[in-house]
């Protein structure tokens, strides 16, 4: 394989910064340059997070403080944009209320600590109450930054919607301004039912759930910017037709049907619009744009193609990327929302999967950049910046590595693979490190991050 951090032409701008210092270190590339260019140089803010002390002596108090101790901690080691303390290094205090904060253990060597994150939480008559404050320990005279109290029924699910909260504000402060991702979902394709069904889950893996239950085959689900729909591909008795499943009152609700083919639907980030790959205009899929309902639809594409699997750059609405087999092997193109001005992206080998980063300055996408005969090539996933066309390798000799999605704040992207064994979804920042696999039962496939 080509050296995954050199770049095949003179780099300019801040994306050859960024690929010079992943030559030295993969590591150091994550959260700085998915997130908006913005903070690229500075280091990651050095936070303590101590378990959250109990409030009171409620027996329920020990498997939830577990659960929230446990899905805090996991929330911020992932979040790209801080450096946790080891916690062999913590004082023996360790605070459950802001009286309790030792400024000088905590900001001196060996924690050294710039932030720390500390609280309590207790049961009392079956509500479970959480209090959590986040200090810069470094600022003696005004040092809280965040003061946050969540009360619920006294529940695992409760415990863990808190600690992702806490941490999402937690983040907000120390990442810029941008939204975490504690609190978003991933919907994917699992065959764990014996059918192939759209599956959700949390962006961590926990709570899987089923969402359709048609008995055949679903594929390619695409949440809606609000969260309210879920757009798929299905196989039904009159063939491959789009669908859409309403998360709010939990039911299939009504699509056209167009005749042929029809796969692999796309949302524009105002949700008012639908892309999609059909071949009911011909003996080819081509692209086509449709209202937010499956109306109106129009085609976009009219080459020899197939043309399929349309991404909306969901920052402008303006253009949009898509897989075709124009030249021969698979290669990502882009165009405008028109269709006029289709530019091919990919040089060589086998491209697929597109998926736009939602700051509009990348593509993900998975690349066999050795394809055919006598040329071993294995599928991984990169990044390539838009305006360059450069590109960086994130997955490395792990199995067939495909359909990467973004989420929500740039620096994360979830992917299928069979690096396990079996096909699974995978999570990593967006340099490739910090890989955790999410799913384990059946064979999952396709995910798609929310967009919040």
């Amino acid at each position: 394989m080509d050296n995954p951090a050199r770049p095949v032409l003179r780099l300019t701008n801040v994306f050859a910064c960024i690929l010079a210092v992943c030559m030295l270190s993969s590591a150091l590339c994550a959260q700085d340059w998915v997130k908006t260019g913005t903070s690229l140089g500075v280091e990651k803010v050095r936070l303590a997070v101590p378990d959250f002390k109990q409030a009171n002596s409620d027996p329920q108090n020990v498997a939830l403080l577990k659960t929230f101790n446990d899905t805090l901690w996991s929330d911020l080691d992932v979040s790209g944009v801080v450096e946790l303390v080891s916690k062999s290094f913590y004082p023996l205090q360790v605070p459950g209320q802001p009286p309790d904060v030792n400024f000088i253990a905590w900001n001196a060597p060996p924690p050294n600590a710039a932030m720390l994150a500390f609280g309590n939480l207790g049961v009392t008559s079956g509500r479970l109450s959480v209090q959590g404050w986040l200090y810069d320990v470094k600022n003696t005279q005004s040092p809280q930054i965040l003061g946050k109290g969540y009360s619920d029924a006294a529940t695992d699910i409760a415990a863990r919607t808190m600690a992702h909260r806490f941490a999402d504000e937690i983040i907000f402060r120390l990442g810029g301004g941008i939204m975490g991702i504690a609190e978003s979902q991933i919907f994917f394709v699992s065959d764990r039912t014996g059918h192939k069904e759209i599956w959700g889950m949390d962006y961590d893996g926990s709570n899987q759930h089923q969402i359709t239950r048609l008995g055949s085959i679903a594929l390619s689900p695409r949440v809606s910017p609000d969260g309210a729909r879920v757009a798929f591909s299905a196989l039904t008795k009159s063939g491959w037709e789009i669908m859409q499943y309403s998360l709010d009152i939990n039911r299939a609700v009504s699509s056209p049907h167009y005749g042929g083919t029809n796969l692999s639907p796309a949302w524009s980030g105002d949700g008012t619009k639908l892309a999609f790959s059909s071949s009911h205009g011909g003996e080819h899929t081509e692209i086509y744009v449709s209202d937010a309902s499956g109306g109106n639809a129009h085609r976009l594409t009219s080459d020899r193609g197939p043309d399929v699997s349309p991404v909306w750059n969901r920052k402008t609405n303006a253009q949009i990327a898509f897989v075709s087999g124009r030249t021969g092997l698979p290669q990502i193109y882009t165009m405008e929302s028109d269709g006029t001005n289709q530019q091919r992206m990919t040089d060589q080998g086998y491209a697929v999967s597109p998926s736009w980063s939602p700051n509009g300055q990348f593509l993900a996408l998975a690349w066999v950049r050795k394809y055919g005969p006598g040329e071993p090539g294995a599928s991984d996933i990169y990044i390539m910046d838009i305006a360059s066309k450069q590109w960086v390798q994130l997955t490395h000799d792990g199995g067939r590595n495909d359909f990467p999605s973004w989420s929500p704040d740039n620096r994360h992207i979830v992917f299928q693979s069979n690096r396990s064994g079996s096909l699974q979804l995978w999570t990593m920042l967006a340099d490739g490190t910090k890989v955790q696999q999410l799913t384990f039962t059946g064979r999952n496939s396709q995910p798609n991050w929310s967009w919040k």
